[in-house]
């Protein structure tokens, strides 16, 4: 027996307030559906099939990585409506587990529970106990304890709205008789719409047994409606990737104000200060401090590294014992090799830079090469672009560049030599030398300051 996945993602999501459909909404840097499908996958299922509609060419075009099938709902007339458009793609061998895009927190370990209950020929239902069940389809059991039906909110009655059990929507159907149950169906309530939950009392008429899991914790199973929703959600899986960190040997000094967009690979003794945001795939080797305020993405540091707060560190490479910031920027194609001093005020951009050299203060350095023990003096730029075109620059080992310097590029500064201070070298300076350029120092004798007139 085979698993098949249905993926409700049709819903519009008025209550977003948002031209963005709702399950393209991120979580942690990624739409919500994405970790919908993630989770699927990770089943090894037969077949995953992604019911939507508002929205749908965004959605598709979005998660075209994914392979699934995409199944267009045109009306949207419930869930019932939604899992009718896939049948014709359906096994009836199969077990058909139905989830729901704008539910991104549920755990595999959950499911695969759920997947056990459905063995057997039984229709499976994900149940959770809820303080506040408003809105929520209430598990109606029978004097034995038995699920007997599903009744939703607006047809529910007083007592039965007293009841804290609720339906997550997420099932475990098989799928000869989900294909039976469907064709029952029929919109009459309050809605006007074809509820899946319908197929409950079929299940019961049918003397087929309903059996329930539950999740770990009513968070896993939290759908997303509006933007507050959305925020719950984010901050219960960064705490879920926060302890996960530091389970593994990671110091978060704030695990509360700590947000993970990707993955992180992190080494022994790593600290982390508050509201660092790590995007993509990130690896922090041995000993790194990571100060706070800092955002790194899809990038490899190395042991020893020390980023002080408020650097941004994107797509690049920091060497072993790179020091870096305050108030740094690493742009994209910049590799730094070991024990390379960065400084406040440092924007770097698609360049390397060897061993030993220092870029202290107030500094650009774009589209350049820059050798072993370079000393790059506060206010220097590589003048990189000419409005049309880009150039490089090529700095030579034991070079020392003083301050306010401007390398008109393409340039190169030959091994061991020194610019002077306030200088534009716009051809290249020889190896061992002093190379400078500087209008002559004059003192006008007699000047005075211009005073204002008198009544001005």
């Amino acid at each position: 027996m085979g698993i098949s996945v249905v993926i409700l993602a049709a819903g519009q999501g008025k209550r977003m307030r948002s031209d963005l459909p709702k399950v393209l909404h991120h979580l942690a840097g990624r739409p919500l559906l994405d970790h919908v499908i993630a989770t699927a996958q990770g089943l090894n299922p037969d077949a995953v099939f992604v019911v939507h509609g508002h929205g749908g060419a965004q959605v598709r075009e979005r998660l075209a990585h994914h392979p699934v099938t995409w199944i267009e709902q045109r009306e949207q007339l419930g869930t019932g409506h939604a899992v009718q458009q896939v049948l014709p793609r359906l096994n009836d061998a199969d077990t058909v587990l139905v989830l729901y895009g704008d539910v991104p927190l549920v755990r595999p370990e959950t499911l695969r529970a759920l997947l056990d209950q459905a063995a057997d020929r039984r229709l499976a239902l994900l149940t959770v106990e809820l303080i506040d069940p408003s809105g929520y389809g209430r598990i109606v059991r029978d004097g034995g304890g038995t699920i007997a039906r599903i009744v939703e909110h607006k047809d529910a009655d007083a007592a039965q709205r007293a009841i804290t059990e609720v339906n997550t929507g997420i099932m475990a159907v098989p799928g000869h008789l989900l294909r039976r149950w469907l064709g029952r169906l029929d919109n009459g309530n309050a809605q006007g719409e074809y509820y899946l939950t319908d197929i409950v009392a079929m299940a019961v008429a049918d003397d087929v047994e309903v059996a329930s899991a539950q999740p770990r914790s009513a968070l896993e199973v939290s759908g997303v409606n509006d933007k507050s929703q959305l925020s719950t959600v984010e901050r219960e899986f960064q705490r879920e990737q926060a302890e996960r960190l530091m389970q593994e040997g990671v110091t978060l000094l704030d695990p509360a104000r700590f947000d993970l967009r990707g993955t992180l690979k992190a080494g022994r003794d790593v600290v982390i200060d508050v509201n660092a945001v790590i995007v993509g795939d990130v690896e922090l080797g041995d000993r790194v401090q990571v100060g706070p305020n800092v955002h790194i993405a899809n990038s490899r540091v190395g042991n020893d590294v020390e980023i002080r707060s408020n650097c941004v560190i994107e797509d690049a490479v920091i060497g072993e014992g790179c020091r870096i910031g305050p108030f740094a920027r690493i742009r994209p194609e910049t590799e730094l090799a070991a024990h390379v001093h960065v400084g406040n005020f440092v924007e770097i951009k698609k360049s390397t830079v060897a061993e030993g050299s220092k870029i202290n203060h107030l500094t650009y350095v774009g589209d350049s090469d820059v050798g072993s023990r370079v000393n790059i003096g506060a206010g220097t730029i590589t003048c990189n672009y000419d409005g049309a075109n880009k150039y490089r620059t090529i700095i030579g080992d034991d070079v020392f560049i003083g301050s306010n310097t401007a390398l008109v590029a393409p340039v190169t500064v030959a091994e061991g030599a020194t610019i002077g201070a306030g200088s534009t070298i716009s051809r290249d300076a020889p190896a061992g030398k002093l190379t400078l350029t500087r209008a002559k120092q004059l003192t006008v004798p007699g000047w005075q300051r211009p005073t204002k007139k008198t009544g001005q």
